[in-house]
């Protein structure tokens, strides 16, 4: 019997421990360490549905402000409608669509200025959608530069506020205007530029008579006398004088500074300048309008958008709000048959023909 219990023993003794069943010390560590995942399983799931839950919380009341926003928008817009026009120009000024608009063409002036200097590319060697890109930010720029000055002292930002409250055509660039307030800064700007014509003529008309030859000296005068007249001037009749804007007395720099005024008002620019800077500046711009013009005939007048062809005539003079495509697009390859026919010292027939070929336009049918 005894020797049974010994033989027994030592089998046991050769299975090894794990024969003799768990010890009692081990059993402690492995039922801690299952509840400890267990936990950990636990927390991991507890943030995913909290932060699920927080998420349709926080949808749930942007919706409800959106809706709230909505209506309080058409209260106003039905019960005080001037004060929902203020209201509209500084949520505008303030959204996030014209703030990324923005952002995104900063982008885009970033990569055609690096294109530029890596390919060693010159301004007017660009296609006409990125030359048109440039010219346009550049004038956004520099329409927010008193912006910027006027922000500088502290507590400024109040005084900012109100200015682009009641001059938001003067200080807000594009980006930020209602669809409805470019359509009316169009036409604002339109007749302005409409209320430098007569000055305009009367001032060509009176360098006309200053030229020594009778022959150019009659065409311009009979020029001017049909203009002013209400009929509108054919391409070549402008051809013909444009000898006379290559002399002495019509070229820019020899211009008159009333009429050098009124033609920097025609072209959007400030008349409230030396008359050097005048002169400089306007001959700058007509130059580069005739560098646009090069660009948009390699292009095709066929690529362009109807708005991309309606803002090609706003610039060079036409307002063409009024009028369809195929008026638009009729009206600018007679420009570009004059422009890309024209030289560099020919500038100052370029800027004339703005008031001369938009002056009396109607549509074809009228």
């Amino acid at each position: 019997m005894a020797l049974s219990r010994a033989a027994a023993r030592g089998g046991l003794w050769r299975l090894g421990p794990a024969a003799l069943g768990p010890p009692r010390g081990r059993t402690e560590p492995l039922l801690a360490l299952g509840a400890l995942r267990c936990r950990v399983c636990r927390s991991q799931l507890c943030p995913l549905s909290s932060r699920a839950t927080s998420r349709a919380l926080v949808a749930a009341v942007v919706a409800v402000a959106r809706r709230v926003n909505a209506r309080y928008e058409r209260y106003l817009e039905r019960s005080f409608p001037r004060f929902y026009l203020l209201y509209s120009t500084f949520t505008s000024a303030l959204c996030p669509t014209g703030i990324q608009a923005l952002f995104l063409e900063v982008k885009e002036i970033s990569r055609i200025r690096a294109r530029m200097s890596q390919q060693r590319l010159e301004v007017q060697q660009l296609p006409y959608r990125d030359m048109e890109r440039l010219r346009q930010f550049r004038r956004d720029a520099l329409k927010a530069i008193p912006i910027g000055i006027i922000a500088i002292p502290p507590f400024a930002n109040f005084l900012v506020i109100v200015l682009m409250y009641f001059f938001p055509r003067q200080l807000l660039i594009r980006y930020f205007w209602t669809p409805q307030q470019q359509r009316e800064f169009l036409a604002v700007d339109d007749s302005i530029r409409r209320a430098s014509y007569p000055a305009v003529l009367q001032g060509l008309a009176r360098a006309a008579r200053s030229l020594p030859e009778p022959r150019p000296r009659q065409l311009l005068q009979q020029l001017c006398s049909q203009v002013q007249g209400g009929a509108r001037p054919h391409l070549a009749q402008l051809l013909a004088v444009r000898s006379s804007f290559s002399g002495s007395a019509l070229v820019l720099s020899g211009l008159q500074v009333d009429h050098v005024r009124a033609l920097s008002r025609v072209l959007f620019l400030t008349p409230h300048l030396p008359a050097v800077l005048l002169r400089h500046r306007l001959l700058s711009h007509v130059l580069e309008i005739r560098h646009l013009d090069r660009a948009l005939l390699r292009l095709g007048l066929g690529q362009l958008s109807e708005e991309e062809l309606r803002a090609a005539c706003y610039l060079r003079g036409l307002n063409s709000t009024h009028l369809g495509r195929a008026e638009c697009g009729a009206w600018l390859e007679q420009w570009l048959q004059l422009s890309c026919e024209l030289q560099a010292s020919e500038a100052s027939l370029l800027a004339h023909s703005m008031v001369l070929l938009s002056l009396n336009y109607r549509r074809p049918s009228e």
